[in-house]
């Protein structure tokens, strides 16, 4: 017999449990919602006494005797209304951040089930309703791209962030499923992945020599650095050490574009499969994980507020039937896949006149993405498109074994959804260290400059590549894996028609706000 029983017995009979009432009215209240959305799910039959909302004044209805107030506090695209006796609704003002008590009851009246019946109001923070930014009529995207700081405060703004969150919260679950590692990789690099030097270069102060000196500043990393573009290289590493790895960070371009698909920081999600000499299987692996967000999230509540189109903020987005369409099409299995050579052929024989004329070894233009996602996919299933020539592509790409394709070739994919062309790339990695040099050298890198001996005996190389070759000396295996445009997957799944307004801070060509 265990002997601390007997005396943890004894301890219980000398001290018999009391519940105070302070814990019991714990465990009452912890039923009660705590969020205005778990407040509009909250139907209770009959007036629930003594609740608390915390939220910001979006409306306010002013009458005799009350005043109607509609709140939000970001969790719900709807709004809570309160009904406020008129002398307890001073300070209840456009934007106003307050707390109302009182009992949530059956409504009397239409457009809501229940309302709050409001005996205490506290304003926590008083809003000039005059000056605030943010009015209950509409205003339009460009001119709240110019108040990032306050834009999120529009309910449909919030219900993408939040939708944002639930990504993440999903794709979390999904690679914990698959035995992948999250991981965190650097934002501050001296390797540029794409090699196309639309990097952003990182200094301190002044680089200029100052006047009372000729000596030339010293360098705070010694050797040049850079905002990554991609977390891929390190991924590598990474997965030599972990096995199959993923991670979600954030990505610069220094590219001068304003167009809707481009921001100048956005956000990648990354993954890195180790021993894998398929590269369908790393296809599968990004067709697997977005249907598993489509999934996951197909009866939540965020999803349903943004098929939601109301007043002159409609023409703004894409069609509710378009979304929805959009989330069927990534729910459907089998997502085709085609060569890139085959694709040519397909434009080729198309009697679409193209303003860019298809060309065997030419990047592919939205126009014939477009064209492919419509042809192959139906207009609303996705399009791996693989096998795409060397040339124009990076140097970490593996070779080819296409005898069919006119000319050399990678093992990569591009896929393409309808409506938005492409949203995510991948490859098999050069894992051969003399093939890896080849490949260099055939995209115009001289790899002997990242040597030990050449970085150590003159200048650092502009784009250190050393240690990435390294990784090739030492048991690396074959491997692949693929990026997707966080950002681009949640303007395709939400509606929103520019890329700038699915960040809650969106930094692009001339902007940076705040």
């Amino acid at each position: 017999m265990n002997p601390i029983r007997p005396l943890l017995r004894g301890a219980a009979l000398r001290n018999p449990l009391k519940l105070s009432s302070q814990i019991l009215s714990r465990a009452f209240i912890s039923t009660v919602p705590t969020s205005i959305a778990g407040f509009l799910d909250f139907k209770p039959h009959e007036p629930v006494s003594d609740v608390k909302v915390d939220g910001f004044v979006r409306s306010v209805r002013a009458q005799k005797r009350f005043h109607f107030v509609s709140l939000g506090d970001g969790s719900s695209l709807e709004p809570l209304q309160a009904v406020v006796p008129a002398d307890q609704a001073e300070g209840l003002t456009l934007g106003a951040a307050v707390r109302l008590h009182g009992s949530w009851s059956p409504s009397q009246g239409r457009g809501q089930s229940h309302e709050l019946q409001v005996q205490r109001t506290i304003l926590l923070g008083p809003s000039d309703a005059k000056t605030f930014p943010i009015q209950k009529k509409y205003q339009t995207p460009e001119y709240l791209r110019t108040l990032p700081h306050l834009r999120s405060r529009i309910p449909f703004n919030s219900a993408v962030l939040r939708f944002r969150s639930e990504i993440i919260a999903s794709l979390t679950k999904f690679f914990g499923s698959r035995e992948f590692t999250q991981t965190h990789t650097p934002i501050l690099t001296s390797s540029d992945c794409e090699g196309a030097g639309e990097v952003f270069h990182i200094s301190t102060g002044d680089p200029a020599p100052s006047s009372s000196s000729s000596k030339t500043p010293k360098s705070f990393f010694r050797r040049p650095v850079y905002t990554t573009v991609s977390a891929q290289l390190h991924l590598e590493a990474l997965a030599q050490a972990l096995g199959n790895v993923w991670t979600l960070s954030p990505t610069f371009r220094a590219e001068q574009s304003d167009t809707p698909r481009h921001l100048s920081e956005f956000y990648m999600l990354e993954a890195e499969m180790s021993f894998t000499d398929n590269m369908g299987s790393v296809m599968d692996l990004v067709e697997d994980m977005v249907r598993h967000i489509c999934t996951d999230l197909a009866g939540s509540r965020v999803r349903d507020e943004l098929l939601v189109r109301t007043g002159e903020r409609s023409s703004d987005l894409a069609t509710a039937e378009q979304v929805s369409q959009r989330w069927e099409g990534l729910i459907r299995k089998d997502w085709s896949r085609i060569t890139y050579t085959e694709a040519i052929e397909l434009l080729k024989a198309s009697e679409t006149p193209f303003v860019h004329s298809p060309i065997w070894g030419k990047d592919l233009h939205t126009e014939h993405e477009k064209y492919i996602a419509m042809k192959v996919g139906n207009g609303n299933s996705p399009v791996f498109v693989t096998n795409y020539p060397r040339d124009i592509k990076a140097f970490y790409m593996k070779a080819n074994a296409d005898a069919s394709a006119p000319g050399a070739t990678v093992e990569c994919f591009d896929l393409l959804v309808p409506d938005f062309c492409e949203i995510a790339g991948g490859s098999m990695r050069e894992h051969r260290l003399e093939s890896l040099l080849q490949s260099m050298r055939s995209h115009g890198m001289t790899p002997e400059s990242f040597s030990d001996g050449a970085v150590e005996s003159s200048q650092p190389a502009e784009n250190n590549l050393s240690w990435y070759i390294d990784l090739r000396r030492w048991g690396c295996p074959p491997h692949g894996g693929f990026g997707l445009g966080f950002d681009r997957l949640i303007c395709y799944l939400s509606g929103v028609q520019t890329i700038h307004d699915t960040s809650a801070f969106p930094r692009w060509y001339g902007r940076c706000d705040c």
